[in-house]
């Protein structure tokens, strides 16, 4: 039979004692006789946090199809001038008032032309500016740099400072901005601080967007109507999510935003998800309890949340590492019990 282990009493001691060895976790040596060592568990809130990997851009090549529409559009471009130029010609020699008219038409247009343009590349500055700060806090939860850290607190707290609802974030966050505190920390704290707030009003767009997809191709005849109400929803959902977290993005702004949520979701996976929450609720039967239309209703809401949850990833500043990434199971539940209680 073997010997029962022999437990040692409880006992007290000082850590200054010499009997008293402080071992390393993965130390496998065996201490002396008479010796008590002491293992020190780790502290939790030492533990590596997973960390998304910044995604690095693709490093391109000289783009023969830039130049081409480049090309064409300048030729389209001085076409267009030549064309008005003649008009206004043609006006004068007609009669000085239409001339006079015409020139002013032209004006009016080239001055909208020009704060069109000037609207279009200050969206893309500010996307482009969105997207950076995310890549830079990404590198420096990895790297723990606190110079850099509060750099990114003073380029958050510009893009926010029109944002009402962050004023006692913005407060907070100055206050704490001389304190000594780690780079990855004090990034951790800005997101607490200032993405609570606009994380519950993004999951607020999402299910309300869900829903409204789901009504409407639930009643629709064709599925043509579907198709373009769903196209419409979450262009209007990427676009209010974007001006949520700070962007404001034009019509090419918009393209941009739908290239990028798009690769999103195919790096991702987020379409297996997707399907793969689709077949449990059908295993569940919860389809089976609704009509055919109905149905159809729900999974066109869930692709539609599924699409709003890889806006956040695109246009929030900051990634998820203090905060918990809204769930799509969340969501669906949402939507399944407001479809069920208006059943």
């Amino acid at each position: 039979m073997s010997e029962r282990p022999q437990h040692r009493r409880p006992a007290t001691f000082k850590l200054d004692d010499p009997g008293v060895i402080v071992m390393d976790p993965d130390d496998t040596s065996r201490p002396s006789r008479g010796t008590v060592h002491v293992t020190p568990e780790t502290d939790p809130a030492l533990l590596p946090v997973p960390v998304e990997a910044p995604i690095l851009p693709i490093q391109r090549g000289f783009r023969w199809g830039a130049v081409f529409w480049t090309a064409i559009a300048g030729l389209v471009l001085l076409g267009t001038g030549l064309g008005i130029a003649h008009l206004i010609e043609d006006l004068f020699a007609r009669s000085e008032s239409l001339g006079w008219l015409g020139l002013g038409f032209a004006f009016a247009a080239a001055l909208a032309l020009a704060v069109v343009i000037a609207r279009e590349a200050l969206g893309l500055a500010r996307l482009a500016t969105i997207e950076k700060l995310h890549q830079r806090a990404a590198m420096v939860l990895l790297s723990d740099d606190r110079p850099e850290s509060r750099a990114i607190l003073q380029d958050l707290l510009k893009l926010a400072h029109q944002n009402p609802q962050l004023a006692r974030a913005r407060a907070t966050l100055t206050g704490h901005a001389d304190d000594i505190i780690d780079g990855a920390d004090l990034i951790r704290l800005a997101e607490r601080e200032l993405m609570t707030p606009l994380d519950q009003e993004a999951r607020r767009l999402i299910s309300s967007a869900a829903q409204r997809v789901s009504i409407v191709t639930a009643v629709s005849p064709r599925a043509v109507v579907d198709v373009l109400f769903v196209f419409a929803a979450s262009l209007r959902l990427i676009r209010q999510l974007a001006r949520l977290y700070g962007g404001r993005p034009g019509a090419l702004g918009m393209i941009r935003l739908m290239r990028h949520v798009i690769a999103h979701i195919a790096i991702t996976g987020g379409m297996a998800a997707s399907d793969s929450l689709i077949q449990q609720v059908l295993g569940h039967g919860l389809a089976a309890k609704l009509s055919q239309r109905l149905g159809e209703g729900v999974l066109n809401g869930l692709l539609t949340a599924r699409l709003g949850l890889a806006a956040i990833d695109v246009t929030r500043p900051l990634p998820f590492t203090a905060l918990p990434r809204p769930a799509l199971g969340d969501l669906a539940k949402d939507l399944l019990l407001k479809r069920d209680a208006e059943g």
